[in-house]
């Protein structure tokens, strides 16, 4: 079967799903340069709520997006960072984000339109 979005039972829905959800967009544009501890992505990315971001980095991790890297200290010490299929996204959401920032303006403007009428 050929992978078709539009159908909700083929599973290149789901990656779409996946990469297009606004906390994995953050969570990948956080980790563009390089690993980070758990809490230093939940410090970066404000608003996340701990259940978000957990469930997140294991959507992420188990799509092959993300590692998990536990090291054997005290405390345990966990390290998050892109994989190469992760860090193939990377032009994808940094082109969102740019799009985001640059257009920010103007969609604002058309916001305060729309809620004007």
């Amino acid at each position: 079967m050929k992978a078709d979005p539009f159908n909700r039972n083929c599973g290149s829905r789901q990656v779409i799903d996946r990469i297009g959800d606004r906390w994995s967009v953050l969570i990948v544009l956080a980790l563009a340069h390089g690993e980070q501890r758990y809490g230093e992505l939940a410090q970066r990315i404000d608003g996340v709520s701990q259940k978000m971001l957990t469930q997140t980095l294991r959507g992420l991790e188990r799509d092959g997006i993300v590692t998990r890297t536990v090291h054997a200290s005290v405390p345990p010490r966990v390290d998050y960072a892109l994989t190469d299929l992760g860090r193939s996204l990377l032009d994808l959401v940094a082109g969102m984000e740019a799009w985001a920032t640059t257009h920010l303006g103007e969609v604002e403007a058309a916001r305060a339109r729309y809620d004007a009428r």
